[in-house]
């Protein structure tokens, strides 16, 4: 039976079946051409959906909306425009067209049509990573095949230079001892922080933004879901942490925060929401060599030195994410957990008092910083 069609309070609905599948919806216009229209369509697609599956009818705006109501993260993807009744962005740009037929060629198109006269990394995390998260989203709903998408890369020929290369901190890794050095310099805020990228190996957007719901200390385990990064994963706890965590959880909503107690704003340049803090322990501990992404590379060089599996390594840092591992990013895997635990303790890193009681610490400042006092509470 074709769908119906009928006002109430000023909207109109659709209601009906075609091939077994019910609707009851509105057309959110109180147009009746136009709702004559998105009736015709949606039969349509009912149609299309019983004969070849909603795979084959599924669009790029639907997948991205049930993308978002998962938690997915709304970065890039698109602004509502209401006075215009439309999207902009990738949202906008792809909308209705059916998910199975966007090609490799028109997602770089779209990059180069989105953001112009931009890097290759810019588009890459404005325009590709957060496409490719819907994709994998609609994967994991059956919506669509698995695809393995290119990322726009730096063009050949461009990696020599007439001068050499500025050094940048953060992009080598350190040693243990070193790293608990330059913590231990910091206020305890921004050092609790730092402490999580030295005994996890997580991206700074990810610790900025990780909250309480994520964590579960008992398990010892984090779970990222796909609003972070482009695949959601399991993410193992360091014993060190366990003390941390347990007191930060009590707190609920974002784990890190500033000594002010406000959130740490995501931004695209990594980890410059600490700069202040960075900046204040290179003082006062003379090390200039050490950034948020110095927890990253260090974690990864010293499981290396610890023998541990390439695979399991790139399971903690998220590089091998698998069809198996979306799957699971809930499940606590024993390996991940017994590899981040051969990760070294240093004793006066570990036993620090704001480890145990963090909450109490948390807006507690450095000597030095600013006109204040060692540890002395901070204004808010």
């Amino acid at each position: 039976m074709a769908l119906s069609l009928f006002l109430r309070n000023d909207t109109y609905y659709v209601r009906g079946t075609v091939r077994g599948k019910s609707v009851y919806e509105t057309t959110g216009t109180g147009d009746e051409k136009a709702a004559k229209e998105i009736r015709t369509r949606r039969e349509a697609q009912l149609l299309d959906e019983s004969i070849h599956g909603r795979a084959a009818t599924v669009t790029f705006a639907e997948a991205a909306s049930s993308y978002l109501d998962s938690g997915g993260s709304p970065r890039f993807l698109g602004i509502y425009d209401e006075d215009a009744g439309k999207w902009d962005g990738l949202i906008g740009y792809f909308g209705s067209r059916k998910l199975n037929t966007i090609t490799q060629s028109e997602l770089d198109v779209a990059g180069n049509k989105l953001y112009p006269a931009t890097q290759y990394n810019t588009r890459n995390r404005q325009c590709h990573a957060p496409f490719v998260a819907v994709w994998n989203h609609a994967v994991r709903n059956r919506w669509a095949d698995e695809r393995t998408w290119a990322r726009p890369r730096k063009p050949k020929g461009t990696a020599a230079k007439l001068l050499p290369k500025k050094y940048r901190a953060g992009t080598k890794p350190v040693s243990y001892g070193r790293g608990a050095e330059f913590v231990l310099a910091m206020s305890p805020a921004p050092a609790m922080l730092m402490t999580a990228f030295f005994y996890t190996g997580m991206r700074p957007i990810e610790l900025f933004t990780l909250d309480a719901s994520e964590v579960s200390v008992k398990k010892r385990w984090i779970t990222l879901n796909a609003s972070k990064t482009d695949e959601p994963r399991g993410v193992p706890m360091h014993e060190i942490l366990v003390p941390l965590f347990t007191g930060l959880c009590k707190r609920g909503g974002f784990l890190f925060r500033t000594p002010r107690g406000k959130p740490y704003e995501p931004k695209d340049d990594g980890g410059g929401q600490m700069k202040t803090a960075i900046n204040g322990a290179r003082k006062r501990s003379g090390i200039k060599d050490i950034a948020p992404y110095t927890g990253r590379h260090t974690v990864s060089t010293q499981l290396v030195i610890n023998n541990v599996h390439p695979h399991i390594k790139d399971q903690i840092l998220g590089h091998a994410v698998d069809s198996m591992s979306r799957n699971y990013t809930d499940v606590p895997q024993p390996e991940l957990i017994k590899a981040i635990n051969t990760l070294p303790v240093i004793d006066a890193w570990a036993n620090v008092p704001w480890m145990t009681d963090p909450l109490t610490w948390a807006n507690r400042l450095a000597e030095g910083t600013g006109k204040r006092n060692d540890l002395i509470a901070a204004s808010v």
